[in-house]
């Protein structure tokens, strides 16, 4: 409804009535022009009309849905199910051309201005979560792990000649199978016990520079988020060390934009070092569905070298699903569940020590981990070989979900190499433990069930001497590791 609607609607129903559906349809606008203006997350959520509103004035500027619209191409946005049309808000085109990623479409503006604003408003979340002098970034439809590869594989025609990346240890998949995916031959540097807490080891990392020759070296590549015992690695100092051998550093932020303490790690490792770019995943940071991350840096023209290695067009999906959450809830909305979170790890860090300490376990001592906690389960293993992987079945079965638990000594083989104590960071961590994360969008709800009954797993368990009946097969420690994941040798230098 333009202007000479809303008069040619006054000879239809009082013209005091139109003139106030006009005023209720300004606010809506002003709304949307603020946004235009600024390209910045709103500080007050808008109302789901708002959003609706401002997502179908985008749809009807793509062409496959013109009016009069004639399309003879092999690609015109056609949709043979209304169901997927409207679950899509009709923005079918996707994001980018086949050269980058980033670039307008002629056939859809609508949802081109989708992929540009929702950019903008993810930079300027990341500037208020912490990295305030991020210069770019930009959501690509793939998960923390290809993304990662993407970067790699960036850096490959900048570095022709190398061929290794150093990697300070973190038993997660997606990371590590990054590095191979893109070719290169990762270096895995063991992490330093200091206290409970699992540490980067800067003098292997830098022994390790120099025994191959920085010019061979593609890049370190970092993490900030984990599963404690293990911390975040030592940022400003890795950034300091690939500033004075001139070596590109990635840094895999998975999760950590809901944490103010990883942010802050790669705002001072920036500004005292170097870090060419940061990955973070938008489901676990914007309760968002799994298929998205954010590529995000300090220097603009290597961010667009990233996108343009995207190869063909994108999925609109995980964009329009971030800018949809983050206009819904605004910057106050994204920072109160940021402040609840921080509010409930350390609920989730006391509740975890009563009862740790009612079975004769402790929690781990892992000040550096903001978002992880680990309690020990060595009183479990003294029972029964069997106790602390039988935990983990009998916590699944109850509907416990994320809790991880982690035995001595188990192996894993991921794309031809051996990790040793998998899943603990570490080739000999001195005892088991079971980890549980207060992640953006926990309650206290979710805390106060989960301790109640793990309390009453750990007491089944001594009960019958580390052998519940009844329990799972389906696991038998960790839910989310399949064990056994061999797949093509490679070489590796540890």
């Amino acid at each position: 409804m333009n202007s000479d609607n809303f008069n040619l609607s006054e000879k239809i129903v009082s013209p005091s009535y139109i003139r106030q559906g006009s005023q209720a349809r300004r606010g809506h606008e002003q709304l949307i022009r603020q946004l235009l203006e600024q390209g910045k997350c709103p500080e007050e959520g808008w109302s789901e009309s708002t959003v609706e509103l401002f997502l179908n004035e985008l749809a009807v500027m793509d062409s496959n849905n013109f009016l009069g619209n004639c399309g003879v191409g092999e690609r015109e946005g056609r949709v043979a199910s209304s169901l997927v049309a409207r679950r899509h808000y009709r923005l079918i085109h996707g994001i980018g051309r086949s050269g980058d990623i980033a670039a307008i479409q002629p056939k859809a503006a609508g949802s081109s201005l989708l992929n540009k604003l929702t950019n903008s408003v993810v930079l300027d979340v990341l500037k208020l979560a912490g990295v305030r002098s991020v210069a770019s970034c930009f959501v690509v439809p793939m998960a923390t792990g290809m993304s990662l590869t993407l970067c790699f594989l960036t850096l490959r025609h900048r570095r022709p000649k190398a061929r290794y990346i150093i990697w300070p240890r973190i038993d997660q998949k997606s990371c590590f199978k990054s590095m191979i995916t893109a070719g290169f031959e990762p270096v895995v540097v063991e992490n330093v016990l200091e206290g409970d807490e699992l540490r980067t080891d800067l003098e292997a990392v830098e022994r390790k520079i120099e025994e191959l020759g920085a010019e061979n070296i593609l890049c370190v590549h970092s993490t900030t988020s984990c599963f404690a015992p293990r911390v975040p690695d030592r940022l400003e100092e890795l950034s300091c060390l690939c500033s004075k051998h001139d070596i590109p550093h990635i840094v895999n932020n998975a999760y950590g934009v809901q944490s103010s303490k990883c942010m802050h790690l790669i705002q001072q490792g920036a500004r005292v070092g170097r870090i060419d770019a940061f990955v973070q995943s938008l489901d676990k940071n914007f309760m968002v569905p799994v298929g998205g991350a954010i590529i995000a840096g300090f220097d603009e023209s290597f961010i667009q070298e990233i996108s343009k290695m995207y190869p063909g067009r994108a999925s609109a999906s995980p964009s329009l699903d971030v800018l949809i959450t983050l206009l819904t809830l605004g910057v106050s909305g994204y920072k109160k569940y940021l402040s609840e979170r921080k509010e409930i790890y350390s609920f989730l860090a006391e509740q975890l020590k009563s009862l740790a300490s009612a079975h004769g376990e402790r929690l781990l001592h892992t000040p550096h981990n903001p978002i992880s906690l680990a309690m020990s389960l060595d009183g479990l293993q003294a029972n029964s070989d069997k106790a602390v992987t039988q935990l983990g079945s009998m916590l699944f079965t109850r509907q416990v979900s994320g809790a991880r638990v982690i035995p001595l000594g188990k192996e894993q083989t991921v794309s031809g190499h051996t990790f040793r104590g998998f899943m603990s960071h570490s080739d000999s961590y001195p005892c088991p433990y079971l980890n549980a994360a207060s992640a953006v969008g926990i309650t206290r709800e979710d805390v106060t069930v989960c301790i109640k009954r793990l309390d009453k797993c750990l007491k089944t368990l001594k009960k019958e001497g580390g052998t519940a009946k009844n329990s799972s097969p389906v696991s038998s420690s960790n839910q989310e590791v399949s064990i056994g994941d061999t797949l093509s040798p490679h070489r590796y230098i540890k």
